[in-house]
């Protein structure tokens, strides 16, 4: 006795479910389409814009490989365009009246930074100081108050004592 096994033809197209074919189409236009849907299954139905939330986050679509490898070799993209032309900058062009005047600007430009540099840092330190200086002012101007308030009262008993009774 033989046994016939049902194996399907790789040349035949496979039939997918009609959620599948949807798939297939909202993939075919992209992740506007799949919002878009998003959207309208919120609007008609809550729970299906729910299901098609879920599905966007935790499927393919919303997160997926794809998006993380475009952004990433769009941003090496560009790290490597600025390498070049920062290499070029540095690479002299065979003018060499050219290239004394552009070293020349270059350590001028090094110069100011650095003393606008110097100049910040000392802003900063100034800037420090006098906020320091107010905070110790306030706190004189409010110990005086107290012993002045204290003072007035004519009460000793009340009075702070440095070190407490053991």
């Amino acid at each position: 006795m033989t046994t016939a096994t049902y194996s399907p033809r790789h040349d035949a197209p496979q039939r997918r479910s009609w959620l599948g074919r949807t798939e297939d189409w909202l993939d075919s236009k992209g992740k506007g389409a799949w919002i878009a849907a998003m959207v309208l299954g919120f609007i008609f139905f809550w729970p299906i814009g729910l299901a098609i939330l879920f599905y966007m986050i935790w499927g393919k679509q919303m997160f997926g490989k794809s998006c993380r490898n475009s952004r990433a070799r769009d941003i090496q993209g560009h790290m490597q365009a600025m390498r070049r032309s920062g290499y070029a900058a540095m690479r002299p062009s065979g003018n060499s009246a050219f290239d004394a005047y552009k070293e020349e600007t270059l350590r001028r430009l090094e110069d100011e930074q650095e003393q606008f540099e110097a100049f910040l840092e000392r802003l900063r330190a100034a800037k420090d100081k006098a906020e320091f200086d107010q905070f110790m002012d306030e706190r004189a101007d409010r110990a005086r108050a107290e012993r002045d308030a204290v003072a007035r009262s004519g009460d000793d008993d009340q009075a702070p004592k440095p070190y407490a009774e053991v």
